[in-house]
């Protein structure tokens, strides 16, 4: 059973860089509502759990890739300046 479970996760995983992050988030959105329901088998809830951890991992790795690639322009004296964006405590 656990070998179905990780080949399982493992094809999973290898779809889930394909989604956007808005998909990522609508499915995992829909986990939650399955989970808060309550209307789930056990087995099931385990199962729709692991699938939205993966999908938060990914979202968090979206978020962070922008991050990186997000500049913020900065006037000074010469002019504006580009930036790299660095989030702060109260932007994370």
């Amino acid at each position: 059973m656990a070998k179905n479970g990780t080949a399982g996760n493992s094809a999973k995983e290898s779809e889930a860089p394909a989604l956007t992050f808005e998909q990522a988030m609508e499915t995992l959105e829909t986990i939650v509502a399955k989970l808060e329901s309550g209307d789930v088998p056990l087995e099931t809830a385990i199962e729709l759990f692991q699938e939205g951890m993966s999908l938060s991992r990914l979202c968090g790795q979206k978020l962070e890739q922008v991050e990186r690639r997000i500049e913020t322009l900065v006037e000074g004296d010469g002019g504006f300046q580009r930036k790299p964006f660095v989030a702060t405590k109260e932007e994370a």
